[in-house]
């Protein structure tokens, strides 16, 4: 193997592990920032609000930024992973359909809603604009292909990396049916968190192995 060949094959790996990297971080910065975000602006609260509610009013623009800045970096990982060949096809898909979605929640902010921010109205809003239209379709685009990566990269792993693929699934899909009730918006939580910080733990193992 001639010198360039093995110089190419050296910088393609380096630029795999960093696509990959870029995923591993993702999750982290995404739930940090929200999280921080939460607990110290005025009116937020966790209980009722979902994070797509700190895009709105004064300092919405942080989370503005976060939604797009972690798709990036998650459309970074599934072009990493499909670098690698070590999950197939439909796994980095699914990825990229999720990360689009993510900066898809950004661009589109939702409607005010539950009293956040000051002076919006208490419950649902009598009508939906149509960037709160496309934001929840970016939410119910995304955050299901999220879920599916999981399942397929079961059965393409075998021992403890399948099972707790299939958990992190199974614990991101269970909020759904409780969406809209009282506890839903803390469930989602739940979900999101184990959701993300899984693709992350993907895109760490993927790039151990590059």
């Amino acid at each position: 193997m001639s010198t360039t060949t093995l110089r190419h094959n050296d910088t393609r790996a380096a630029t795999t592990r960093l696509l990959l990297g870029c995923g591993v971080l993702a999750g982290p910065l995404y739930l940090v920032t929200g999280f921080a975000q939460a607990f110290t602006r005025e009116g937020f609260d966790l209980i009722r609000h979902p994070f797509s509610f700190l895009s709105l009013g004064d300092g919405g623009w942080l989370q503005i930024a976060n939604f797009v800045l972690t798709g990036l970096m998650f459309l970074a990982a599934a072009v990493g992973a499909h670098r690698t060949g070590a999950v197939g096809r439909v796994v980095p898909v699914l990825i990229g359909v999720f990360a689009v979605g993510m900066i898809g929640g950004g661009v589109f902010v939702a409607d005010p809603a539950f009293g956040f921010p000051a002076g919006a109205p208490e419950g649902q809003p009598a009508e939906l604009s149509w960037h709160g239209v496309l934001h929840g379709v970016a939410f119910f685009v995304a955050f299901p292909a999220l879920v599916a990566s999981f399942f397929v990269l079961a059965r393409k792993w075998t021992g403890p990396w399948a099972r707790a693929s299939v958990a992190a699934g199974v614990l991101s899909l269970a909020p759904m049916p409780f969406l809209g009730t009282g506890s839903g918006t803390v469930l989602l939580y739940g979900g999101a968190v184990v959701g993300w910080l899984w693709v992350s733990a993907v895109a760490a193992k993927l790039r151990s192995e590059s």
